[in-house]
């Protein structure tokens, strides 16, 4: 089944294929310059640093739900082992084995395909099993720090936390920016805050996943507007979920990381910095959310930090 006209038509509006060239792949990335990076660090005041990832630990966020995606499994494989022989400096060591999208992360590019495409018009074939991602893979992002803008949705429309199925529409992220008092411009990383992470603090894992607000498929040519570079917010799902277009599934995951070339962040524990800006009265900082580097990977944990 194709995908609608609605979404097509969209998907023309929105799309930055050979914007930066045929070889390109980070997408919108490009749009974060060394004069982008200036101006954020300029936001800085106090030096107030909020961390934004959520623990990775093995109650995760994660419920099975989403098939292979596992929340960490931490396990010692050396604990006060003495290598180098008796009374020798000691070590303990560790593995993990996670799902890289299970807790706190973007989202790489080939994340999503649709109608056989990736971004820039690559074959969604090139994602393979044992090579993974074959172009725009995580690994192709070195750095992400840029000037982060709150939306805090949630504030601006008088509540602590939005209903399950809400979906945050061009108009809510309007008056979500008016509350900031700044204008998002191009190169900056906006966090969108709907307050659904407080079910998952308060224990309630499945509640958190469903039913939750989220992006309403009329965003991302808000984004594409104003040239944002990459967008994360405090859902698991990240768009409005269930889906608002019956039987439309991941339509703004296709938006954003197919058409537009942009990455987008899931599982943002955005509470603490809600606390701060409405505090200090103010939405913009420096933001850092450099992925690890993992060649080919579609995705990627992250602990990313404001710094106010």
């Amino acid at each position: 089944m194709s995908l609608p006209d609605a979404f097509q038509d969209i998907a023309k509006r929105v799309n930055n294929w050979g914007r930066w060239g045929s070889g390109d792949e980070i997408g919108t990335l490009n749009l974060i310059t060394d004069e982008v990076v200036t101006e954020a660090a300029a936001t800085v005041r106090t030096g107030h640093r909020v961390p934004l990832a959520l623990p990775l630990q093995q109650d995760g966020v994660q419920t099975g739900v989403i098939p292979g995606r596992v929340n960490p499994l931490h396990t010692m494989v050396q604990i006060n082992q003495e290598i180098f022989g008796p009374g020798t400096v000691a070590c303990s060591d560790d593995v993990v084995t996670m799902g890289l999208q299970a807790a706190t992360h973007w989202d790489a590019l080939p994340h999503v395909s649709h109608s056989g495409r990736l971004y820039n018009g690559r074959p969604a074939h090139t994602v393979t099993p044992h090579g993974g991602a074959g172009f725009s893979g995580i690994g192709t992002v070195r750095h992400i720090v840029s000037r982060g803008v709150l939306l805090d949705v949630a504030r601006a429309r008088g509540t602590d936390r939005l209903d399950g199925g809400y979906a945050v529409t061009p108009e809510d992220l309007d008056a979500a920016e008016e509350l900031a008092g700044t204008r998002v411009r191009a190169g900056d990383i906006v966090l969108v805050r709907t307050g659904q992470i407080q079910a998952f603090l308060a224990g309630d894992r499945h509640g958190y996943a469903y039913p939750s607000p989220g992006l309403s498929i009329r965003t991302p040519e808000w984004f594409h507007a104003r040239d944002v570079a990459a967008v994360a917010n405090d859902t698991l799902t990240f768009e409005v979920f269930p889906p608002e277009v019956e039987d439309l599934w991941l339509p703004v995951h296709a938006l954003h990381l197919v058409e537009m070339g942009m990455p987008q962040g899931q599982n943002w524990n955005l509470e603490k910095l809600s606390t701060a800006c409405g505090e200090a009265g103010r939405y913009a900082f420096l933001l850092t959310a450099t992925p690890e580097p993992f060649t080919g990977a579609t995705g990627s944990p992250v602990a990313p930090v404001a710094v106010l």
